[in-house]
C-alpha cells in the first residue's frame, strides 16, 4: 500500500459506507493530509502501514509545535484514528498504532448568559406597532422558553403546536424528536402572531405547516433570527454579545440555577449525553464563596 491508494481509500469508505457530507470528509482529508506532510517534513519514507505509535507521538508533538488550538489538534488527531481505524477494517495492519493516542486538555468554556431581567428588556423592547412585531416577539418568547436551536425554531411547524397540553414536538439533530414544554407567555404571543398575521398572509405552496413566516410567506432563514436577534439587542441597550444560542442557552442555566433536575433539562435541550449538559451546572464564584462564609462553621469563628 502507498499513501496515495490508502487516503483514497479512506475517501471512499468515509463517502460509500459512513454516508458523511463533502463538508465532513474533506475535513478528514485535511487532518489525513497534516499527517502526510509530517513525514515528509520529518522525511519518514514509509508507507502509512508502517508508522509506529512512536511516530504519531511525535506527529503530536509537531501540530502542537505548530501553535494549533488544542481544539484543532483535537480534530486532526480524531482524523489520523479514523484513518487508522479504517485501515485496521481492510486489515493492512493488524494493531493500530494510533490507539493509544492522548488527545490535548480541552479548555471548557463557559456560554454566554443573558439574565432574567436582560431577557425581559430585550422582549419588552419590541415595538408591536410595527409590521411582523408579533412574529418577533413570539420566536424571542419561544426561544427563550424552549431552549430552541435555531435549526429547531426555524422548522417548528404548526401541527407540532400544543396549547392546551403546553407543549411543543421539536425536530432536533439526526431527526430525532422531542417533546418540549412551552409556557403560557410564548402560547400567548403565538395566538396573537397567528391570529393578527399569520392568518392574512397569502403562504407559499409547502410552506403551510411552517409556524413562523417572512413578509412572503416562505419560512424563515437561519440569517433572518441571527439578524433579528441582533436587532433587538441593539434596541434594548444590551451591550452583551448575544445570538439566537444565548436564549438557548439562558433557559438552560436558569433551570439549573432554579434547582431542576439536570436530567430533564437534558431531555428538554435533546442533548444525547448528560455530560453535554453539565456545562450549565456553572455557578458564580462569588455566590459559592459567599455560601462557604454564611454557612460553613470555620468563618464564624473569631
Amino acid at each position: 500500500m502507498n499513501w496515495n491508494s490508502s487516503i483514497k481509500g479512506f475517501r471512499a469508505y468515509l463517502l460509500l459506507e459512513k454516508s458523511l457530507s463533502a463538508h465532513t470528509i474533506s475535513a478528514y482529508m485535511l487532518d489525513v493530509g497534516k499527517l502526510l506532510e509530517f513525514t515528509l517534513i520529518k522525511k519518514i519514507d514509509v508507507t502509512p502501514d508502517k508508522l509506529t505509535s512512536e511516530n504519531l507521538t511525535d506527529f503530536i508533538y509537531y501540530i502542537n509545535d505548530l501553535g494549533l488550538e488544542a481544539k484543532s489538534q483535537a480534530r486532526i488527531i480524531s482524523g489520523v484514528r479514523a484513518f487508522y481505524k479504517f485501515i485496521l477494517l481492510e486489515d493492512m495492519i493488524n494493531d493500530d498504532p494510533s490507539a493509544m493516542l492522548e488527545q490535548p486538555k480541552l479548555r471548557r468554556e463557559l456560554p454566554d448568559v443573558l439574565s432574567y431581567d436582560e431577557i425581559m428588556t430585550i422582549i419588552e423592547s419590541i415595538d408591536l406597532s410595527i409590521p411582523h412585531a408579533h412574529r418577533n416577539r413570539a420566536i424571542i418568547e419561544t426561544l427563550y422558553a424552549c431552549g430552541l436551536r435555531v435549526s429547531e425554531l426555524v422548522t417548528l411547524k404548526l401541527s407540532n403546536f400544543f396549547p392546551d397540553e403546553g407543549f411543543v414536538k421539536v425536530l432536533g439533530k439526526n431527526n430525532k424528536e422531542r417533546l418540549v414544554p412551552i409556557g403560557d407567555s410564548a402560547v400567548k404571543y403565538i395566538h396573537l402572531y397567528i391570529e393578527t398575521e399569520r392568518r392574512h398572509q397569502t403562504i407559499v405552496k409547502g410552506h403551510e405547516d411552517t409556524m413562523f413566516l417572512n413578509r412572503r410567506g416562505q419560512g424563515l432563514t437561519r440569517v433572518m433570527i441571527f439578524t433579528l436577534v441582533k436587532n433587538f439587542v441593539a434596541t434594548a441597550g444590551i451591550k452583551k454579545t448575544v445570538s439566537p444560542h444565548t436564549f438557548r442557552h439562558s433557559f438552560a442555566t436558569h433551570l439549573v440555577e432554579g434547582g431542576a433536575d439536570l436530567r430533564a433539562v437534558q431531555e428538554m435541550l435533546g442533548h444525547e449525553s448528560i455530560l453535554t449538559t453539565e456545562i450549565y451546572t456553572h455557578i458564580d464564584m462569588g455566590y459559592l464563596r459567599n455560601t462557604i462564609e454564611k454557612f460553613h462553621p470555620l468563618s464564624h469563628k473569631k
